[in-house]
């Protein structure tokens, strides 16, 4: 089991920048990307960013390429996302979650983290 604890959220004006953070515990090593979601009210949770655990490669959605940037820090098992140019439709409930190394599927999540950007 991984356990996934988002922080960071909070509000912010159009063009502002926040940094989400997710620390994981527990079965670390089963880590093989850890990802973000995010669930705006009445739609589908999607997909935002990914890292790998190993490598570092990174992979975005394009609404938000070239203002966000995912990082990890192996040491503290710690994954970051960096909003920047933030938009009232980046508006949504923040999601980490972790891809695991054997199922390849994404089995452990947080419990989520708003995010509400103002006009």
């Amino acid at each position: 089991q991984v356990q996934l604890v988002e922080s960071g959220g909070g509000l912010v004006q159009a063009g502002g920048s926040l940094r989400l953070s997710c620390a994981a515990s527990g079965r670390t090593s089963s880590i093989f990307t850890m990802g973000w979601f995010r669930q705006a009210p009445g739609k589908e949770r999607e997909f935002v960013a990914r890292i790998t655990w190993s490598s570092g490669g990174t992979y975005y959605v394009d609404s938000v390429k070239g203002r966000s940037t995912i990082s990890r820090d192996n040491v503290k098992n710690t994954v970051y996302l960096q909003m920047n140019s933030l938009k009232p439709e980046d508006t949504a409930v923040y999601y980490c979650a972790v891809q695991d190394r054997s199922s390849r599927t994404y089995d452990y999540w947080g419990q989520g983290t708003q995010v509400t950007v103002s006009s």
